[in-house]
């Protein structure tokens, strides 16, 4: 562990160099990809240097126990009882913290939120949620810009696409992937019924088109002219952009945008995602059938969580969460349902490595 510790710090400092340095600085996009992960190792390396601390004065109270004076060995002695339970808390920290990240975990993501059943009272339930995650984005400091919207007849949204920038983004909303579920009285309603309409949430990484390792020569792109909401413009150009990849037969395509640049753009993410799901899916087809994931798989149809507004209350089915405190939550409140999905996560991660 500890030579596994010497060559994330050696990287940490690597990169804190390479930060500093004039042409680093003026390519945005590097310092951006370099500064996420100087943020990520330094959580380990601020952990390591709390460790190293904790060690060497346990070291030092070691040597004390040896003194001819009772006084430094009765000092010695309450020094190790406060000592030793600090390191194994730090211990257990690294342990944490070593445990590996998806890689994925660092990009930003393309985020969509779309009503489900329910019809008007799902599009509400669509704009609620979207702002809920919208007040979520400005508690921690990340960034969006809306790519599509396609408002509801009365109120909320049938559909909106919007890119979320940041450190650790995928790794933090990926979660938040399938069917979410509301019970409450709409306001449509005139008897007081409580009613169950439902939205869906899909969030996909958002990789570098550089880093897409695709063959140029594998697809086949096809544009073609919008259609639906929009007006005039998405039927007099070919704003719609698809890919087919060739060797699997997978297909995307995007209409999100009035941008052909930008729908080409969230095509080829949507491919890149689908061929790789696929990759995943038959590497470890076997070990999914023997143990399920705590998280789910963040397929449409998973219903991941349900509002309950008469009982104030919010569960997350996935890992039996409920909560009382839906008010905060679609305010934005969701941290506390995010890390316990993570630590989830994680604690499976561990179990499997044990196996």
């Amino acid at each position: 562990m500890i030579e596994k510790l010497e060559s994330i710090k050696n990287r940490f400092y690597s990169i804190e160099e390479r930060l500093s340095d004039p042409e680093v600085v003026k390519d945005m996009k590097m310092f951006s990809k370099l500064n996420k992960e100087y943020k990520s190792l330094q959580v380990i390396v601020d952990a390591y240097s709390k460790y190293v601390k904790v060690t060497d004065g346990i070291a030092s109270a070691k040597e004390m126990l040896s003194d001819s004076d009772p006084d430094m060995q009765v000092m010695a002695k309450e020094e190790l009882e406060l000592l030793e339970p600090q390191k194994t808390e730090v211990e257990e920290e690294i342990k944490y913290l070593l445990i590996p990240k998806d890689p994925e975990d660092q990009l930003d993501v393309v985020m969509e939120i779309r009503s489900g059943a329910g019809g008007d009272e799902a599009s509400i339930f669509a704009g609620d949620l979207y702002r809920m995650y919208t007040k979520y984005f400005e508690n921690i400091g990340l960034k969006t810009e809306v790519v599509a919207l396609n408002e509801g007849s009365v109120g909320g949204y049938n559909k909106i696409v919007l890119e979320v920038f940041g450190n650790e983004v995928y790794g933090k909303l990926k979660f938040e992937s399938g069917a979410h579920r509301v019970q409450r009285v709409p306001k449509t309603e005139s008897q007081g019924r409580v009613h169950t309409s439902a939205a869906t949430v899909v969030v996909m990484p958002k990789f570098e088109l550089e880093d897409i390792d695709i063959r140029k020569d594998d697809l086949k792109v096809d544009t073609f002219r919008s259609s639906g909401a929009g007006g005039q413009h998405v039927n007099k150009t070919e704003s719609g952009v698809r890919f087919t990849h060739i060797p699997t037969g997978i297909v995307s395509e995007s209409t999100d945008s009035r941008s052909q640049h930008k729908n080409r753009e969230i095509a080829l993410q949507k491919l890149y995602q689908r061929i790789q799901e696929a990759q995943r899916e038959k590497a470890y087809s076997e070990q999914k059938q023997k143990r399920k994931s705590l998280v789910g798989s963040g397929d449409r149809s998973d219903k991941i969580r349900t509002y309950n507004y008469p009982q104030n209350r919010v569960t997350d089915h996935r890992i039996n969460l409920t909560l009382y405190s839906l008010e905060k939550i679609m305010d934005g409140q969701i941290d506390e349902i995010i890390e316990k999905l993570q630590v989830a996560e994680n604690a499976d991660k561990m179990a499997s490595s044990e196996t």
